[in-house]
């Protein structure tokens, strides 16, 4: 396989192999800037997760979908995570995160603003991909620290392992692939 064939809630997408070693790769999967894509998959992500007092999401792959989704599910806005401190950010919480698709560790931050409104709320975590599951896990830290309680977990995608959780919401497994003799990827299962 050159690339991976995917279709999603009815919409057909390409997707490029990024190695993470020398055997293994995963299929990168962007949604941040696919307005059909969002579209197609908000309603169903909307109808599983249910009622919730609040969507959060991380910066930046999932705002697009958490912005649909809090929309369907008539809610009047959602909590975005940042990556870095604003100068308009007082009283600001944090966790640290480190996910395959980000070199490095990062931390997510967020306004003491936004941390009032869900303190002492039932939100939903949202997604891209869960894969590793530390940046859903540094969300949930971020959570617990801002007095918010988790309960619901949702992404578009499941990568490898994580298809396997059964704490989370998810609408297809996205698996990993391993690295064949004549440099072609294929998926493991």
């Amino acid at each position: 396989m050159k690339a991976y064939q995917m279709e999603l809630c009815g919409v057909r997408r390409t997707l490029p192999f990024i190695p993470i070693n020398d055997t293994t790769a995963f299929a990168s999967f962007v949604v941040l800037s696919d307005t059909e894509l969002v579209s197609a998959c908000a309603p169903e992500m909307a109808r599983r997760i249910g009622a919730v007092d609040a969507i959060v999401t991380a910066e930046a792959k999932g705002i697009a979908l958490a912005y649909e989704i809090s929309k369907l599910l008539g809610l009047k806005e959602f909590i975005v995570a940042r990556k870095s401190t604003k100068s308009y950010m007082k009283n600001v919480v944090s966790a640290s995160v480190h996910s395959i698709t980000t070199a490095g560790e990062q931390h997510l931050y967020l306004d003491g603003v936004d941390a009032d409104k869900i303190r002492g709320k039932r939100v939903c975590l949202v997604d891209d991909v869960i894969s590793t599951g530390e940046s859903l896990h540094a969300l949930e830290v971020l959570m617990q620290n801002a007095g918010a309680s988790v309960v619901k977990k949702a992404a578009l995608l499941a990568e490898g392992d994580a298809a396997a959780r059964t704490d989370i919401i998810f609408l297809q497994k996205l698996p990993l692939f391993h690295k064949t003799a004549e440099g072609e990827y294929e998926a493991i299962e």
